[in-house]
């Protein structure tokens, strides 16, 4: 079943309109993530909004947004003053322009989401914008009002539906020359290329996103699962990085190190998850000590499920 649409209004290019959803095309939530617990006791921490001066506790009815001018100044802002600003794109992405893919500069690319059609009707007016697109080999720019914020949205075809990425506005995008000013220049030499490019053949492959693996989310779960299991927890040793002294003798042996392995029979495969991913144990109810979890072992081991 998919999520919620964030958002739901119109697309226009000139006078073909359409009712559309936006919905989002990536998700956070099958992250591991943690509680804060009061060591003591076991319980959850809550977080309670309180007076800066005066420590007491406000109600949300009480609490209005405010813009600060310096250290004790600050203008109020209410919500009735925020709902008059006005935003003409509330309720409709406007194609305002076509642009070249390539000419979108990667740093300001936000997050993705997928527009669909919203509802039975305009099925015919969104194929025709969505091939149209296709067909001139662009990509469109529009806005679209998010969170009471108006957003760049660029609108590119993803197989029947549209692709929608959120782009950041100039002043929110840091120039590299305060960053890359004192770089050295290097001239590197055709010897180094020619053992770098045999490298770079070596480990050539195609961009496959279920051969990655979260790494540092798959430690986390082992770590959870040992300390259900009651296991010691030990350190491990952090790697080291080398001094590079001769570039061209790290070159070489880099070389040698991407070599495939000649003898891959031999090679335990592991055992592959349907997700890819490490197995999680089934969550318990409460805090218990580690004996007592280690003893009581659990009657299924869900695989971890993928977004």
């Amino acid at each position: 079943m998919a999520p919620r649409a964030n958002w739901k209004g119109f697309l226009r290019l000139s006078l073909v309109t359409c009712p559309v959803a936006l919905y989002p095309a990536t998700s956070e939530s099958e992250k591991l993530s943690f509680n804060q617990l009061n060591r003591k006791t076991g319980h959850r921490i809550k977080y309670a909004k309180v007076d800066a001066d005066t420590g007491e506790e406000v109600a949300n009815e009480d609490i209005v947004k405010g813009y600060k001018v310096d250290t004790d100044t600050f203008i109020e802002v209410t919500k009735e003053e925020l709902e008059n600003v006005a935003l003409e794109s509330t309720r409709t992405i406007e194609i305002d322009e076509f642009v070249d893919r390539s000419e979108i500069d990667p740093r300001y690319l936000i997050r993705p989401y997928y527009l669909v059609p919203d509802g039975k009707v305009g099925h015919d007016a969104f194929a025709v914008i969505r091939e149209t697109i296709r067909e001139m080999n662009k990509v469109a720019i529009g806005r679209v009002v998010l969170t009471n914020r108006e957003h760049i949205i660029v609108l590119e075809p993803m197989d029947k539906g549209l692709m929608g990425t959120l782009l950041r506005y100039p002043y929110e995008v840091r120039s590299a020359d305060e960053y890359f000013d004192e770089i050295q220049d290097v001239k590197v030499t055709k010897d180094m290329l020619d053992l770098a490019r045999h490298i770079v053949n070596q480990k050539a492959g195609h961009f496959e996103p279920d051969k990655f693996e979260d790494q540092y989310e798959t430690a986390l779960i082992d770590l959870i699962n040992q300390k259900r299991a009651g296991k010691p927890i030990a350190a491990k040793a952090r790697p080291r990085g080398e001094n590079v002294v001769d570039l061209m003798d790290a070159l070489r042996k880099s070389i040698g190190a991407a070599e495939p392995a000649k003898d891959s029979k031999t090679a335990k495969k592991p055992r592959k998850l349907a997700s890819g991913q490490k197995e999680m144990l089934m969550p318990i109810a409460g805090k218990k000590p580690a004996k007592e979890a280690a003893a009581k072992k659990p009657t299924a081991k869900p695989q971890r499920k993928s977004a």
